[in-house]
């Protein structure tokens, strides 16, 4: 993408109603604009790095086996009757009545439509058990949005919802979600840490909330530096394999991790002191387990092995994929601007022209520009007319992770300069060894050649 024919719209100073680095960074760097309390504009820069988080929790979903359809934003009010959800809903509800004075809602959630899709299909036990996802916006009418897209009324969730025919299996369901959402975590390149969250009225111990570490977050967290080192990718973990599953659950189960609201003096202390972590952080994911509780609400029920009615178990698994956006932000940037993981940029490389005016740098860049479009949409090019520091900035600002600066007096001695966004690292290359070095990093990150 070049700079000149792009919609960039990049501010110098944050809004003043910004509170949170997240928030004041995506309106500088021109990831989205406010169109209504709480609801946002995606620019063609948010919406890179959405669609790239996006695509990264859905590959997970569908490694994991669960099966992705989409359900409509807008429910209708007797669905949410037969769960007996759509009067003890509250306010957040944006309810809404079309023509025929049918009662509608602009969903926040899609337990109830789940499980009447479902469960109208389903015809024995031979249909269980199953995992269903989908992508979708929702709508709650918080009282106070702030924040921007941290706590916004419009907002892009992942929800899958397993169906089982018994509990055993829903514990594999969920031990099966709990892996895809680490694996998650760790490919959009940020530490997400699992802790049990309370289960409210139905209990167990199946739930648990994902919380980025975050110095801005809203939860006081306790964690085992233990978490620091694990891995969620090695090999001796594996769908499909019940025991190596029901001992990830172990090994968390044992390792401590609690926000503020669940957190457990007692066992707190039992966690040597060189391992005990504190600090704030951000709810990105959440896995539940309830068990029967819209079942049997809904009867749903289909024939067992032996003829007898059975009630599927079930659970949900829900991650804040707009959420998510503002949440990396907050756990990855610094003064100059965002510090994007590679995995969810926007584009990989940035070029900056430090001279515009010597035909050298241009050609130069032009001609490793189109080398670069070759392997794919991976590079941001810079060819305004501006001072070269200003273009610094912007890329900085934007969160590009590798920037390639051309020069007049590099180019002179057939270099250029390549800058890491995160460390801040310089180095020289040879212009023609250049193009090699950015392929294999591009084919490091995903970048698929176009």
């Amino acid at each position: 993408m070049r700079c000149s024919q792009a919609f960039l719209p990049v501010l110098k100073e944050s809004p003043t109603d910004a509170q949170i680095v997240s928030h004041k960074l995506m309106l500088r760097a021109g990831l989205v604009r406010q169109t209504a309390a709480g609801i946002y504009a995606w620019l063609p820069l948010g919406l890179k790095v959405l669609r790239k988080i996006e695509q990264i929790v859905r590959e997970e979903q569908d490694r994991a086996g669960a099966i992705e359809l989409l359900m409509p934003t807008l429910q209708s009010a007797d669905l949410w009757r037969e769960s007996g959800r759509y009067d003890a809903y509250g306010p957040e509800m944006l309810r809404i009545r079309d023509r025929h004075e049918r009662e509608m809602l602009y969903g926040p959630t899609n337990e109830e439509m789940i499980t009447a899709l479902f469960r109208d299909e389903a015809n024995s036990y031979r249909d269980l058990p199953r995992t269903l996802y989908h992508i979708q916006w929702k709508f709650r009418d918080e009282v106070r949005p702030r924040f921007g897209v941290m706590r916004g009324r419009e907002f892009l969730m992942k929800d899958a919802y397993s169906f089982d025919l018994d509990e055993a299996g829903a514990r594999q369901s969920y031990y099966t979600q709990l892996l895809a959402y680490l694996r998650t975590f760790q490919r959009l390149g940020i530490r997400a840490v699992p802790m049990k969250a309370a289960s409210g009225p139905i209990g167990g111990d199946l739930s648990h909330e994902f919380i980025v570490l975050a110095p801005t977050g809203e939860s006081e967290v306790f964690y085992d530096a233990g978490y620091e080192a694990m891995d969620w990718n090695r090999g001796d973990l594996q769908y499909g394999d019940a025991a190596g599953l029901q001992g990830l659950f172990d090994q968390i189960a044992r390792t401590y991790a609690a926000t503020d609201e669940t957190h457990d003096e007692g066992r707190w202390a039992e966690v040597p002191g060189e391992r005990q972590r504190t600090g704030r952080g951000i709810e990105v994911g959440h896995i539940f387990n309830f068990g029967t509780k819209y079942s049997s609400a809904m009867n749903f029920r289909v024939p067992g092995p032996d003829g007898q009615m059975i009630t599927p178990h079930m659970g949900s698994y829900g991650v804040g994929v707009s959420r998510l956006v503002g949440a990396i932000i907050e756990a990855s940037h610094d003064d100059a601007g965002i510090v994007w993981p590679e995995s969810v940029a926007p584009w990989l490389f940035g070029i900056v022209t430090m001279r515009g005016d010597d035909a050298a740098s241009v050609a130069a860049a032009e001609d490793l520009y189109s080398r670069l479009r070759s392997i794919g949409d991976v590079v941001l090019y810079d060819d305004r007319d501006e001072r070269a520091g200003a273009k610094l900035t912007s890329m900085d600002l934007m969160g590009i992770p590798w920037q390639i600066i051309i020069g007049p007096r590099s180019l002179a001695a057939g270099q250029i300069e390549m800058k890491h966004r995160r460390t801040g690292e310089k180095q020289s290359v040879s212009l023609d060894g250049a193009v090699g070095m950015l392929e294999e990093l591009a084919t490091q990150f995903g970048a698929r050649r176009a």
